[in-house]
């Protein structure tokens, strides 16, 4: 099977968050948040239930109402045109609305909607970026069976293919680890990082996990009652300090050879 060439696949895009406030009602959730994620870098968002992360990714998508701005590769993303920000944009949510009595390979090729005209069939050129996602995720096995068949890593992999298969230059996981077993989990992080680095993505997630957020990401944000209270690599980010004054929790951080690991202490 031919692959896409190396020029038809996307590579990152330089992301600029500059004064993102929002909340609901007269409750402000974002104040004022401030990130940039290098082309071809990953971003963990983490931070305390109810900090706002999923929040920042809602909007940094256009899916709710804030202020400030969001630039990709320095091009404002308010007025972009639905389907050009689905190009540039996709999104895993943490918990996608997964439809009853579609295949695998159909799931996945919703993903080009973007990249065709409004109604038409798919074309030769999305078949082949979903052959291409699919055995990259190794969903090639399980193009003909139902989604609602599929294990929980298998439907997370699902997920993931159908955001790639839009070949965007920005990718935003919420959560993509949740639900799954330590290692299921490590198995989707490991596929986002490798076609990472494969393609030059970026990667924008929010992570509950610390650990795994300190292996994977490049950077950490810590977001703490809707502001980023700390920025930088995980070892600078992931502070016995930092953990108790935001989470309120005892813990230990120990530099492992791919980077800090949490340890709870009682």
């Amino acid at each position: 099977m031919n692959r896409p060439a190396a020029e038809d696949r996307a590579t990152g895009a330089r992301v600029e968050v500059v004064g993102l406030s929002t909340g609901y009602g007269r409750r402000q959730v974002l104040e004022a948040v401030r990130l940039t994620v290098q082309p071809g870098g990953w971003l963990a968002v983490i931070g305390p239930n109810g900090s706002g992360k999923s929040t920042l990714l809602r909007s940094m998508l256009g899916f709710h109402r804030h202020e400030g701005q969001v630039r990709v590769d320095g091009v404002p993303l308010t007025g972009m045109p639905r389907r050009e920000r689905a190009r540039s944009l996709a999104y895993a949510p943490q918990t996608p609305v997964l439809p009853d009595g579609v295949t695998t390979r159909d799931y996945v090729t919703l993903g080009r909607t973007p990249h065709r005209p409004l109604l038409a069939a798919p074309r030769a050129v999305d078949r082949r970026v979903v052959v291409d996602v699919m055995e990259r995720l190794g969903l090639a096995p399980m193009a003909e069976r139902q989604l609602s068949t599929l294990s929980g890593g298998e439907q997370q992999r699902a997920v993931l293919a159908r955001a790639l298969a839009q070949q965007p230059r920005v990718l935003l996981l919420d959560e993509p680890t949740a639900s799954l077993d330590l290692g299921h989990a490590q198995q989707v992080l490991d596929l986002v990082d490798r076609l990472r680095r494969q393609d030059g993505l970026t990667v924008v997630s929010t992570l509950h996990d610390l650990t795994l957020a300190g292996q994977y990401a490049d950077r950490l944000a810590l977001l703490s009652e809707g502001r980023v209270v700390a920025e930088g690599s995980p070892a600078e980010v992931l502070t016995a300090e930092a953990l108790s004054a935001h989470y309120g929790a005892r813990a230990e951080v120990v530099q492992g050879p791919s980077g800090p690991a949490v340890l709870p202490v009682r």
